[in-house]
């Protein structure tokens, strides 16, 4: 046999190794890619339903609103349990100075939210990262807390605290309780807009006005490019006077 029928035989040889593996090598590739958005979507709905879920919130957190008693926590009442007394006088009567107003801290719960028609009852905490949305709702720091005369903005999960947002109407009533009083906003619009607009909030409103948001569609377990905002005009509740 020649040098060179020798030669061949050994690049027939390699042939039949390299490109079958090569191939493999791109088959595999081709098949995790084509994969990767389910494996994502798993990944996310992981995240969702064991990733940080029942937290251990330090007791502190507690202090701003209620207090806690012999080591146990008051459950949050439904509105069949209420027992609030009404009060009729115009808003801007109903004033409580600043200075007796003790700000949130990042993480701290400061009060309840609770939208009857939606079905929501929950915790709201200031703040509105991980943390504060995976054991209730959580209030944007970069807004403003009710009664201070501003935009109040107020984050939730779709598949948990907000989910009740496909039940939402305009006239539905909104009510936020805090330590320092009890406010009651009224829904006047809904509407889904891409996470990116930033044309769905405004901070520089000069009056008191309630705006929550969720994920959208309301039953995606995986976070999505939408979002669904709920706006609400303020009814009643306590103003906060800035001068004293």
């Amino acid at each position: 046999m020649s040098k060179n029928e020798k030669s061949q035989r050994l690049k027939d040889k390699l042939y039949l190794i390299v490109f079958p593996v090569i191939f493999s090598i791109l088959v595999l590739l081709g098949s995790i890619l084509a994969a990767y958005p389910y494996i994502n979507k798993f990944v996310e709905m992981s995240n969702t339903y064991f990733q940080d879920n029942n937290v251990e919130i330090p007791a502190d957190c507690y202090d701003i609103f209620v207090p806690e008693e012999g080591g146990k926590m008051e459950e949050i009442s439904k509105p069949e349990e209420e027992k609030t007394l009404k009060d009729t006088r115009p808003i801007e009567q109903k004033m409580i100075p600043l200075s007796s107003v003790t700000y949130p801290y990042f993480g701290q719960r400061m009060g309840e939210v609770i939208i009857e028609d939606c079905q929501i009852y929950t915790t709201l905490y200031f703040g509105d990262g991980n943390y504060e949305l995976n054991n209730g709702v959580g209030m944007y720091t970069g807004g403003f807390i009710p009664g201070y005369g501003r935009t109040v903005m107020i984050a939730g999960h779709n598949n948990t605290a907000f989910n009740g947002f496909k039940y939402a109407q305009k006239g539905q009533k909104v009510t936020i309780r805090t330590y320092y009083g009890t406010y009651t906003y009224e829904i006047t619009d809904i509407q889904v807009k891409l996470s990116t607009d930033s044309s769905a909030y405004d901070f520089s409103l000069d009056y008191e006005n309630l705006i929550m948001y969720t994920c959208y569609p309301f039953d995606e377990l995986n976070l999505t490019p939408y979002r669904c905002f709920v706006y609400a005009k303020l009814i009643s509740g306590p103003v906060i006077d800035k001068n004293n």
